[in-house]
């Protein structure tokens, strides 16, 4: 992948668009088109604008990797790299087996995070091994040394909330509510941007409905409130159980739809499955 001065010239390549419960992003097939870009995070800004560009969630670019099967590159509408997103490799899942870039269903794709490992199902679904949820508070990162970080009260804006902290490769902060109508765009970037967190951190409100049902909204830290949040459902699910508010498998309601996650008692990894769907294909030269 070429990276040469993208003040040079027009930025031209194919892409599509996808999105996994309303979480949308542009994605590049990069081992095909030629990136001619040295600033990936103003390309990035460019073509998530909602009126200006293609419109999405942020950029996602497939790429060769030497320790799994693809490598998935990520950045934010803001131009910032994200180490995951459930929502995004579900789509990059279904991606690279619909256009035959492999014959294999069970998939490995590196991201910042790690190897994550999807399944394409026979319904159209694709399932996701997230892998094991990080707890400790400096490994979050969280400027709170403990061991796990469940209910922890913080300062907002002269007031106290609760917030159990889980990282599933990227940070999270969950809170509960018992109204889904609150000012988020006030509250989401309070939190986002507090000190306690150096690499900033995407929050949950969660809703329990039941022991197997909870509704959810998100602020993703570099894209503000979005349709659903793949890692943040599973998040959601792992902080609902470690205040023994569900069980392990649980239905989350995003404002795009259904996730269902499973964090399963005996190997301790977090399992989500949701859909994943292609909208349009184009040409971007902007």
């Amino acid at each position: 992948m070429r990276l040469p001065n993208i003040g040079k010239r027009k930025h031209r390549m194919k892409f599509t668009k996808m999105e996994g419960l309303g979480n949308d992003y542009v994605y590049v097939n990069a081992l095909e088109e030629d990136i001619e870009c040295d600033d990936l995070p103003a390309l990035a800004r460019k073509i998530s604008d909602r009126h200006f560009g293609v419109g999405s969630d942020g950029l996602v670019l497939i790429m060769g990797s030497d320790r799994a099967d693809f490598r998935m590159k990520m950045l934010n509408s803001d131009g910032s790299e994200a180490e995951m997103c459930g929502n995004a490799i579900r789509c990059v899942a279904r991606y690279v087996y619909e256009k035959g870039l492999t014959n294999q269903r069970e998939l490995e794709i590196e991201t910042l995070a790690g190897i994550i490992r999807p399944a394409i199902l026979e319904n159209g679904l694709v399932r996701v091994d997230m892998g094991e949820p990080i707890l400790n508070g400096n490994d979050i990162p969280s400027l709170i040394d403990k061991e796990r970080v469940v209910g922890e009260k913080i300062a907002i804006d002269g007031g106290e909330m609760e917030f159990t902290l889980v990282s599933m490769g990227n940070p999270h902060a969950v809170t509960f509510v018992d109204d889904m109508q609150f000012d988020i765009e006030t509250i989401g970037p309070r939190v986002e941007n507090h000190r306690l967190f150096p690499n900033r951190i995407n929050t949950e409100f969660i809703d329990v409905l039941g022991r197997d049902e909870v509704s959810m909204r998100v602020w993703e830290r570099g894209a503000g409130e979005t349709m659903a949040c793949g890692t943040g459902a599973c998040a959601a699910v792992v902080a609902t159980c470690l205040n023994d508010l569900t069980d392990r498998v649980v239905s989350v309601h995003l404002l795009g739809g259904d996730l269902t996650i499973d964090w399963d008692g005996e190997s301790n990894r977090v399992y989500m499955t949701g859909p994943a769907t292609f909208v349009f294909e184009g040409e971007y030269n902007g």
